[in-house]
């Protein structure tokens, strides 16, 4: 087993409010994902408060929602996304978000065992918009191995 797990936050700003017929079919497809998720091989945690819903989390703006997990790895994360019934609503994500104009997805190691904030989580995201993608923040298309040491502390 690996010393570190990978984090990894999703932003999207939503076309309506979250309880608008508008995005019904996208918040009635969500307990299907997450259960989904929470079935596949690599998952490790996820963002939600005590009822399970995770877009009750508004850190960055009031039509912003987020997603916050933890993965065993970059290729466990990368299966989820692309290979399973997770797909077809992102094939779908333009009818229920805002295109952003700059990075909304990003990656980065975390010691296993431990669980990121979303205060580091938008740290991090900072840093690839900043910076582009490095060892400290990336992206599924330019990832980074895990390194030995603890990068956590070095862009929070």
């Amino acid at each position: 087993m690996s010393d570190h797990h990978l984090a990894q936050l999703n932003i999207a700003r939503l076309r309506a409010p979250i309880d608008s017929p508008d995005l019904a079919d996208f918040v009635a497809r969500l307990p299907e994902i997450h259960d989904l998720a929470e079935r596949s091989p690599g998952y490790v945690w996820r963002l939600q408060d005590d009822s399970g819903d995770a877009t009750a989390f508004r850190p960055f703006e009031p039509d912003v929602i987020v997603n916050l997990t933890v993965w065993e790895s970059v290729e466990s994360l990368r299966a989820f996304v692309y290979r399973t019934a997770h797909l077809e609503p992102m094939r779908r994500r333009r009818e229920w978000f805002v295109p952003l104009d700059a990075e909304h997805l990003v990656l980065w190691w975390i010691p296993a065992g431990t669980l990121p904030s979303i205060e580091e989580a938008a740290g991090k995201l900072a840093a690839l918009r900043r910076s582009g993608p490095s060892a400290e923040a990336f992206t599924l298309r330019e990832p980074f191995p895990a390194s030995i040491d603890d990068r956590r502390s070095e862009t929070t």
